[in-house]
């Protein structure tokens, strides 16, 4: 479609009446010409359009939809900070309330990052502190934000209403005390894996006496003690409360009372679920499976840190209503799982730690028929542990939690007939993450490479989005992946692959491609040449510790002018390869060109 006859009017689209002179009122209304009144009605239909997937496809069928879609959006998704500036988006979109920036790749999480790499919000925030007064919500994702930050936000939008920060670092309590006394209409204020600076500051306690708006707080990455009776008194004063996380400082007699004062809870992070380090007799009369009974709206519940396991069966009488369940800090067993799994049988979302066995997953799999997302961390990553699951339990999930749509599972062990089962069992599966700890494990009874099980994945589960490859794995597992996996959209690779051929397989066969993760494998600089004609359409390529070499990676640079190619060098690598070899490669999209702002430890080629 085209409309290149449509003039470059920037009032065309606005839903503006244009007025002249005169006294009729023909004289005064003309009527808007055709063109104007499909535009019109083009915005009020994307109103509708929720997904900005969608939203992001509507824009590029011509001009007109590229305004009309600019103009009704609200909310935007930076999903790399450094892809775009500021000035620019703000240019496009001109009625932003709710924003959502990513910054670090997913391996910063694992430590491949340089220290102070970047991904900084200032800039972000001061400028949309100008364009959009109107802000209501803020979403980060593992960026820097600082107490300075903070303090911008409250005193620069006065509807400010939702702070969520993501695995952010760089502030502290002095901040999160602003940010509580400054914004009046804050209804969520949500940290997750954050790191959080103690600054002796007791932020609990300034949130408005007069009642506050608050709906969600969520504080279980602060690794240290708060005010808990300011935290009582505030949940006394916030009757929207719903959704409540607590860290590890407060003890279950605590979370007992916090219970009492906010029974209209849905959401629950229980923190150490544990007694306090001073034991009171007394405390062995308190009634905890009454505290969980009255709240009857429960629907979610995390936490469990340093669980004390005869205070488990107190959370039995709202499993029947939980639709999630976090025990992916909980260190329990299968007989301990067994009375409380029992009764969730509407359960959906499932964490848990792999202390649980394949016995404990069978439980999961004989109750929760329901099940949409299940995860299984490794208590012990280490690559010489024994690990407490294998395909046992995995083939039990398949079989018996057939709605299955994500999984991720950590194990030493697997077999390809486990894997090939749940491609059969679950054929609506969207993301599949199975990582085996070791390093090119094959198949433990047959000591066959993890082809097939793989090859099964991509071929019967046509929805597959998202896939984490591991074990021993040659070309052939990538060859299907290339031939199948025609929706992959993020592809994860550890200790993986024979050849170059292995990436270009997925490069040349999987056209919805985005976000391509490699580590510790033998790929080379061949796969940089032979992705030439796919990565303008990726969001991103890492590679670490594998074959490449800093020539390659400067023509690749000299060749994609429109990418901007970052490469640092570990402190493992001998001083004389340091000027040949490259450790790790950040290759990402970028319409700002490259950043300035890079550390001294990151070169931009």
């Amino acid at each position: 479609m085209s409309d290149n006859n449509i003039p470059e009017d920037p009032s065309i689209g606005s839903g503006s009446v244009v007025g002249h002179g005169g006294l009729g009122l023909s004289s005064f209304y003309t009527p808007p010409c055709p063109d104007q009144v499909l535009e019109n009605v083009l915005e009020n239909v994307l109103h509708f359009l929720t997904c900005r997937r969608d939203r992001n496809a509507a824009s590029l069928v011509c001009r007109s939809w590229f305004r009309a879609e600019a103009l009704t959006r609200s909310d935007l998704f930076i999903g790399n900070c450094y892809a775009v500036g500021p000035a620019r988006a703000i240019e496009r979109f001109r009625r932003i309330r709710s924003v959502m920036i990513k910054g670090k790749p997913r391996f910063a999480d694992f430590g491949l990052m340089p220290i102070n790499w970047g991904a900084h919000s200032t800039r972000w925030l001061s400028a949309f502190a100008q364009a959009y007064p109107w802000l209501e919500k803020i979403h980060l994702k593992r960026m820097s934000i600082t107490d300075n930050d903070l303090e911008l936000i409250s005193m620069s939008f006065p509807s400010f209403k939702d702070l969520t920060l993501v695995c952010c670092e760089g502030f502290g309590t002095s901040g999160l005390a602003i940010l509580a006394s400054k914004c009046r209409q804050l209804r969520v204020l949500d940290l997750f894996e954050a790191e959080v600076n103690d600054d002796e500051v007791d932020w609990i306690s300034c949130f408005p006496e007069s009642g506050t708006c608050l709906e969600s707080l969520s504080f279980d990455c602060i690794d240290f003690p708060i005010n808990f009776n300011a935290l009582e008194k505030l949940l006394t004063r916030s009757p929207n409360f719903k959704k409540l996380r607590v860290n590890r400082f407060v003890s279950i007699d605590q979370l007992r009372r916090l219970m009492a004062r906010a029974p209209q809870l849905t959401h629950l992070g229980t923190g150490s679920f544990s007694p306090s380090e001073v034991w009171l007799p007394a405390q062995e009369d308190f009634d905890y499976r009454a505290a969980f009974a009255g709240c009857k709206s429960l629907v979610c519940l995390s936490g469990f840190r340093e669980v004390v396991s005869t205070f488990l069966p107190s959370i039995q009488p709202v499993c029947a209503n939980l639709t999630s369940l976090n025990f992916s800090y909980a260190n329990i067993t299968a007989e301990q799982l067994k009375p409380v799994i029992s009764h969730c049988h509407k359960l959906q979302i499932f964490w848990v730690l792999d202390t649980v066995g394949d016995e404990g997953l069978q439980a999961v799999s004989a109750t929760c028929k329901d099940l949409r997302e299940l995860r299984v961390f490794p208590i012990d990553a280490r690559e010489d542990s024994e690990g407490f699951v294998s395909e046992v339990g995995l083939l039990a999930v398949s079989e018996g939690c057939r709605k299955l749509q994500s999984i991720l599972y950590f194990c030493q062990r697997m077999t390809n007939a486990a894997v090939v089962a749940m491609s059969k069992n679950c054929l609506d599966l969207v993301v599949f993450r199975l990582c085996i700890m070791g390093r090119h494990r094959p198949d433990h009874v047959t000591n066959e490479p993890m082809d097939e099980g793989f090859g099964a994945i991509v071929m019967n589960c046509k929805k597959l989005t998202r896939l984490a490859v591991s074990g021993l794995l040659t070309d052939k597992a990538f060859e299907y992946i290339g031939r199948y996996g025609k929706l992959v959209r993020t592809l994860s690779v550890a200790f993986a692959g024979d050849t170059d051929m292995a990436l270009k397989y997925v490069l040349e066969g999987c056209p919805k491609l985005l976000k391509l993760e490699v580590r510790d494998s033998p790929f080379g600089d061949s796969v940089l040449r032979a992705g030439l004609h796919h990565f303008y359409n990726m969001r991103f390529l890492w590679m670490s510790a594998c074959r490449l070499t800093l020539p390659a990676c400067r023509q690749i640079a000299k060749e994609m002018p429109h990418l901007v190619v970052e490469v640092f060098t570990s402190e493992m690598l001998p001083v004389e390869d340091k000027d040949e070899y490259v450790d790790t490669l950040y290759m990402y999209r970028s319409l700002q060109g490259p950043r300035d702002d890079a550390p001294a430890h990151v070169r931009i080629l």
